[in-house]
């Protein structure tokens, strides 16, 4: 059974059951109910704001460009993506800071590049526009949350259990950072990645600030990353651990979420609390860490406990709030302009990557780089989907070679590219085989990916009739314990070479497993 995006996308982060949405076993969401994720795909370290009846959300986009785009929501269940605020390849984008501050929205955002650093930027709208980044010389540190302290003074908490003060308009560093709290460590018997205290989030809720703290990796073993806190009565200390850390781990394998980690507390619409954090679907690694919402209940001793259990049951949806319109399509028809950081994203640009591509009248014109996806940067998607295929009309100018991949990074991708002689096979980041291409300089190509065992087929008539491609793969290894980076393997399109290449009527299917 085929599916379309268009309803698919709505059906994994609400729940519709086998579409990617949830473990095979669990029930159907009912009316008033949502079944995690809420949103579907590579959605790491949520960030959360909430600004008066909306919500704002972003993740981290690492080399996906442009980058950190900004959800909205009114509910919390149902999102919106809006617009992309990092344009410019600043470098790798790890977990950031949305926050607003007297009418002022910032972005403090933590880069792995040379050197390593944090940057801020800032807008006087959500939709930007959007500052340049200025870097903040904080070199040795990740994850900044950025707060107030009860005498007014601003603070960036880093990772470690380190601060550093911030000025008054937020956008340099004031002192050296501190050290100000050793967060709980776990029993020394537990299989996780390693210590790792990082993503530090502040809330200030009546007399207290609680500290919400990522421990244990947030890859490597199912059972590695977890949710931990801890409180005080003053942003300056001393922070006393909650009892019952951790509040949130995977125990088992056998779960339907691993890894599960990195969490903001956030206020509903209708004064529920709630906490968003994220975690790999049970053996798809290859997927990304996605966003989960998981309802917290506040105990009369002033602590708080996640109550959503291991997420793999429908849970109540928060009530009030009006729904936007959730997610997008995927299927693109190229009527309209190239919707980069929303929906398409190149990897690892070059300054003037975007001006390789324009879409118009049903056409995305893509211009040919490098000689392979490796050094070509490919136009890439986000999907959440465990079985889905995705194909496309491509047509080539002489000197170009275009195809359809599976990319992780520049040194792991599989698919299939051609030129008007020959086919190129891509499979574990390199090229291969080279058989005769019947086809010419013109096809319609389609990847089939069903639970990791790929399947290609190119098709002479524009999907008439296909012929199945003699090179099969299987891609469950093509994730971050493998390779690193904390990506996801994500389905795209490629143009290499000297030319241009044509893409018309990319359709995107999510498929029953």
């Amino acid at each position: 059974m085929d599916i379309d995006r268009r309803d698919v996308l709505k059906a994994a982060t609400l729940g519709t059951m086998s579409i990617g949405a949830g473990p095979a076993t669990a029930a159907a969401p009912r009316a008033g109910q949502f079944l995690n994720p809420v949103i579907a795909g590579d959605r790491p370290d949520p960030a959360i704001l909430k600004d008066g009846q909306d919500y704002y959300l972003t993740f981290s986009s690492f080399d996906a460009y442009p980058g950190l785009t900004i959800w909205h929501s009114r509910d919390l269940v149902h999102w919106q993506p809006r617009r992309p605020a990092l344009t410019r390849n600043i470098g790798s984008v790890w977990a950031v800071s949305l926050e607003k501050h007297e009418g002022r929205y910032f972005l403090y955002i933590p880069v792995k590049a040379q050197p390593n650093d944090i940057y801020v930027c800032w807008a006087d709208h959500i939709d930007g526009p959007w500052s340049d980044p200025t870097p903040l010389g904080l070199h040795r540190h990740i994850d900044p949350c950025h707060t107030v302290a009860e005498d007014g003074s601003r603070w960036l908490f880093l990772s470690g259990g380190d601060r550093v003060r911030l000025s008054d308009d937020g956008l340099s560093v004031v002192g050296t950072v501190e050290h100000v709290y050793d967060p709980w460590r776990y029993p020394p018997d537990w299989d996780v990645e390693g210590f790792s205290p990082e993503g530090p989030k502040i809330l200030r809720r009546g007399d207290w600030y609680y500290m919400i703290t990522a421990v244990g990796g947030t890859a490597g073993p199912p059972t590695g990353h977890m949710v931990i806190a801890a409180r005080s009565r003053s942003l300056h200390g001393p922070w006393e651990q909650h009892p019952g850390n951790p509040l949130v781990r995977t125990r088992s394998e056998r779960e339907a979420w691993w890894s599960r980690g990195h969490a903001s507390l956030v206020e509903g619409p209708d004064g529920s609390w709630w906490a968003l954090y994220h975690g790999y679907r049970a053996g798809f690694w290859t997927l990304g860490r996605q966003c989960l919402l998981d309802p917290i209940r506040w105990t009369a001793d002033g602590w708080f406990r996640m109550t959503g259990g291991d997420l793999s049951r429908p849970l109540p949806s928060p009530r009030g709030g009006e729904a936007v319109p959730h997610g997008l399509a995927l299927s693109d028809d190229f009527s309209a302009p190239l919707m980069l950081g929303t929906k398409w994203t190149f990897f690892r640009p070059a300054p003037d990557e975007a001006s390789r591509v324009s879409s118009r009248q049903g056409v995305l014109h893509f211009k040919g780089s490098g000689a392979a996806p490796s050094s070509g940067s490919p136009l890439l998607l986000n999907t959440g989907d465990t079985s889905y295929s995705f194909e496309c009309d491509i047509e080539l100018d002489p000197g170009v070679t275009a195809g359809l991949v599976l990319f992780y990074d520049d040194k792991l991708y599989c698919g299939l590219g051609f030129d008007a002689e020959r086919f190129v096979t891509h499979q574990y980041g390199i090229e291969r085989a080279r058989p005769a291409n019947p086809h010419g300089g013109q096809m319609r190509m389609r990847i089939t990916n069903r639970r990791h065992i790929i399947s290609i087929h190119t098709s002479g008539d524009h999907g008439k009739s296909w012929q199945r491609f003699d090179r099969g793969m299987e891609v469950s290894g093509y994730h971050h314990n493998v390779r690193g980076g904390f990506l996801s393997l994500r389905p795209g399109l490629y143009a290499a070479g000297t030319g241009e290449a044509r893409f018309r009527n990319f359709q995107y299917k999510a498929l029953e497993n």
